[in-house]
């Protein structure tokens, strides 16, 4: 009768889990789910910010489709009247249902989270999210400041509660329903931290010691690094702790003990987000819909923990546009559990120490523009068409092809068997991000449309990164890729920081030959 699907996007989250090989994160729930999952350690998002990525990988469509690399525009009115992948799924039958933050809000999401088309009742936020930017980290001196580092009480927060707990009661009290009332149904959850600012319960801080945290293995600009490639972290200046260091723009840098706590905040975060998605889990297992419900764990983008000197996504660096992606599929990626079995027992981060490994890890590169085909796959529905290379008018179809093919190929074994000459097919994923101009300024960042100047298109393959900054005209949308006002490239095997950009020292046909060829 077709699979339910549990879909759980993070905003901002990089890979920095057990999963992922991280060392230091104590994240055993996330882990627990790989364990019973196809893993893939090569998947990229569109564009390393919230609202394109989502229309995006929602729509199944690229930014240049979606005609969004803002927050200011909503796909239907402004590119296409496009079907999303919760739509799609409602009008197959199933009760499509968002909790958090799903789509980005705002008018991108026609301020309803594209509610009536993708979304079977009115999407669910926390009541709490208005207090996320306030005044509610207490600082040494007792007063109250809107910090960027914001570990709390949660006893003193507002209703005593966060955002992220209050969609979880939420989401599990909607399994409960789907369950009374059997109904087949698409839930997606949207957590928001580890977005900035990093505030979670403080008892987090306690997994991680400072005297453990390292600073980014290349806490410098890269010398070699094309001015409009660099972003200067505007969002996180505006922050009352970061403003008190009086970090000159654009490059700062932050003082490395200041640097420490970012990075032991963020790994914090994401520990009660672990939390989080285990108690998530956990209720599945209670309502005994383990066995019938496909999971999904992704994120929005990454975001750069002192990397290249930044700190911030908004780049196409693999540290704002890799994400952890996985799949657990019953039957497929674990066979299945005998009724009343557990598949996923919450873990307390404060106790497990858990290596668990992937069940399947794909390391192909793909990309989010998949998921939508990958689970209407997965789910048994008829996979929407390859969009046409013009789509505006097109309301169903995509651009990024399933990746279900991915889950079963071994690694080890060449794919095409014995034949001589083989194809073998080596994927890339394509990543952009806009600029003002050719140098950092206020709004490099998260440029307007209309301020757009520079578009800057990035292919990762395997073995390299590779990226051009082209003119764009936001009149008419159109890249010019004979005017380039910049590049990088990257080669992985010898620097996978992507730190030393020899672009300017390679012969380009003989890259385009060898590598595109």
């Amino acid at each position: 009768d077709g699979m339910n699907v549990l879909l759980i996007v993070v905003d901002d989250l990089r890979p920095v889990l057990g999963c992922y090989g991280d060392k230091l994160v104590k994240s055993p729930n996330i882990d627990q789910l790989a364990s019973q999952s196809v893993v893939f350690s090569n998947a990229y998002a569109q564009q390393a910010v919230c609202a394109p990525s989502r229309v995006s990988f929602l729509t199944g469509r690229r930014p240049d489709t979606t005609r969004l690399y803002d927050f200011y525009s909503y796909w239907r009115v402004h590119a296409g009247n496009y079907s999303t992948m919760p739509q799609y799924f409602k009008e197959n039958g199933y009760v499509t249902l968002s909790v958090g933050k799903v789509f980005h809000p705002g008018v991108s999401s026609n301020y309803s989270d594209d509610y009536p088309y993708s979304w079977s009742i009115p999407p669910f936020h926390p009541s709490t999210e208005k207090y996320e930017n306030d005044k509610t980290c207490r600082g040494k001196d007792g007063k109250l400041y809107a910090n960027l580092v914001c570990p709390v009480d949660v006893t003193e927060m507002p209703s005593g509660t966060l955002p992220d707990i209050q969609s979880t009661e939420e989401a599990i009290r909607l399994l409960s329903v789907m369950k009374t009332n059997k109904q087949k149904f698409f839930l997606a959850v949207g957590y928001h931290k580890p977005h900035i600012p990093l505030r979670y319960p403080q008892e987090f801080l306690k997994l991680y010691p400072l005297e453990n945290i390292t600073l980014a293995p290349d806490p410098w600009v890269p010398e070699k690094l094309p001015s409009v490639a660099y972003n200067p972290w505007t969002d996180i200046r505006q922050r009352d702790d970061v403003k008190a260091l009086n970090v000159s723009f654009p490059y700062g840098p932050l003082p490395d003990d200041f640097q420490r706590q970012i990075r032991q905040s963020y790994y914090a975060a994401v520990s009660y987000l672990d939390m989080q998605v285990g108690l998530l889990l956990n209720a599945l297992d209670d309502v005994g819909l383990s066995n019938s419900t496909i999971v999904v764990f992704t994120a929005d983008h990454g975001w750069s923990l002192g990397e290249h000197g930044e700190w911030a996504k908004y780049s196409n660096f693999d540290v704002a546009t890799r994400v952890p992606l996985m799949f657990y599929v019953p039957g497929m990626t674990t066979s299945s559990v005998s009724q009343g079995g557990r598949v996923f027992p919450y873990l307390d981060p404060f106790s497990h120490i858990l290596s668990l490994v992937p069940q399947g890890r794909s390391r192909k590169v793909v990309e989010l523009v998949s998921l939508f085909s990958t689970l209407a796959e997965l789910a048994g529905l008829k996979v929407p068409p390859v969009c046409p290379e013009t789509s505006f008018h097109v309301s169903l179809c995509t651009e990024g092809a399933s990746i279900v093919r991915y889950f079963n190929a071994s690694e080890e074994k060449d794919e095409c068997g014995d034949t001589y000459r083989c194809f073998t097919e080596e994927p890339a994923a394509f990543s952009q991000y806009p600029r003002p101009a050719d140098t950092p300024q206020w709004n490099s960042d998260k440029p307007k449309l209309k301020d757009i100047r520079i578009m800057g298109y990035s292919m990762r393959t395997i073995d390299y990164r590779y990226t051009v900054w082209v003119r764009f005209n936001p009149d008419n949308f159109t890249a010019d890729f004979e005017d380039v006002h910049a590049g990088e490239l990257y080669v992985m095997e010898t620097d996978p920081n992507q730190d030393y950009n020899i672009y300017n020292n390679t012969s380009h046909g003989w890259f385009f030959k060898n590598i595109l060829g």
